[in-house]
């Protein structure tokens, strides 16, 4: 059984860098927490080779598909971020070419400019291989539902290339009104990885939905972490905004045809019974959230083995569901 995770993590010097040029004017401080060199996190976050293969092979996971970090580009000035894009790209291609049977690649894309974020998904896809985009919730403050945007999710439905959707930090109003009080370290906790980054990623969701996104484009795939951000567990409660918003058909729908979820390194068996429960297995997909969450004596195999999945069900959802989604990508 090949395991392969979807959400798992890097970051290149020049792109932390930009963040530490962005400083104060940032309103995301995982990028400073990401750039730091001094950590663990930090360090692991920057290795492409050795030391990430050696933390492969303790938590039991076959290949990794990259992605850069939160907050990505997306925070960056317009300029510094399509500098960053392709270069970045570059970087990775080559981290992959290096170790193509331990790693894969998910485009970073500068969407402060659509057009040219459309061409080098499209450059991404067809010319280094990868296999879709990571993407984030907003723009410097502007929501990625925005029709601005809208040539990208374009772009990844014509390439039939998945779009993994990653939580970001709620701006910094909604934190003062939610999050603050408690001190800067669980401040900031609670606005991310406790609490606030599912509630973050699940909303964006929503919002795609409501703003006609998947109407426009219904074959776009989207990718949605920790077992859907929140989403799974409440479909109950998030189909009654249906016919108030107008739509066709019950935002469950749009969940069960339009989104893939992981479990962005929350194994927990109960929530994976849930999810199963909500969507179809072949919707679910595998991913250790690394170097954020770390896992040891083989702790993915461990998770997928401990399960009650039939044989079949659990290489679709370590690898299976993966590779028959992205042999669809059109090259």
């Amino acid at each position: 059984m090949r395991i392969v995770g979807l959400e798992e993590h890097y970051v290149t010097d020049d792109v932390a860098s930009a963040w530490e040029r962005l400083g104060a004017r940032s309103d995301d401080p995982m990028a400073a927490f990401s750039g730091d060199t001094t950590t663990d996190i930090g360090r692991r976050l920057r290795s492409l080779d050795d030391e990430r293969l050696t933390l492969m092979d303790a938590a039991g996971v076959d290949q990794h598909v990259l992605s850069l970090t939160t907050p990505g580009l997306f925070e960056l000035d317009e300029a510094d971020a399509v500098a960053l894009q392709s270069t970045t790209n570059d970087e990775v291609a080559d981290a992959v070419r290096r170790t193509p049977d331990r790693l894969q690649g998910f485009a970073t894309l500068a969407p402060q400019r659509p057009e040219a974020a459309a061409a080098e998904l499209d450059r991404a896809v067809r010319e280094l291989g990868f296999h879709g985009a990571m993407i984030f919730s907003r723009v410097r403050g502007e929501p990625i539902d925005s029709p601005r945007f809208w040539p990208i999710f374009e772009a990844a439905e014509a390439l039939r290339a998945p779009l993994y959707l990653h939580p970001q930090i709620a701006p910094s109003a909604v934190r003062q009104a939610y999050y603050r009080g408690f001190g800067d370290e669980v401040e900031v906790a609670l606005a991310t990885h406790a609490i606030g980054w599912h509630y973050d990623a699940g909303v964006e969701f929503l919002r795609l939905v409501l703003a006609g996104v998947f109407d426009r484009f219904p074959d776009l795939q989207v990718v949605l972490g920790h077992w859907g951000e929140v989403l799974a567990f409440y479909v109950d409660r998030v189909d009654r905004i249906g016919p108030t918003a107008g739509l066709d058909r019950p935002v469950s729908d749009y969940l069960t045809h339009n989104a893939y979820l992981t479990p962005g390194g929350i194994l927990n068996h109960r929530y994976l019974g849930w999810a199963r429960d909500v969507m179809p297995t072949e919707r679910l997909m595998f991913a250790t959230d690394h170097p954020y969450v770390p896992f040891e004596d083989g702790a993915a195999r461990t998770f997928l083995d401990g399960s009650d999945l039939s044989e079949t069900d659990r290489a679709a959802i370590a690898s299976g569901n993966w590779e028959r989604l992205i042999a669809a990508i059109r090259r």
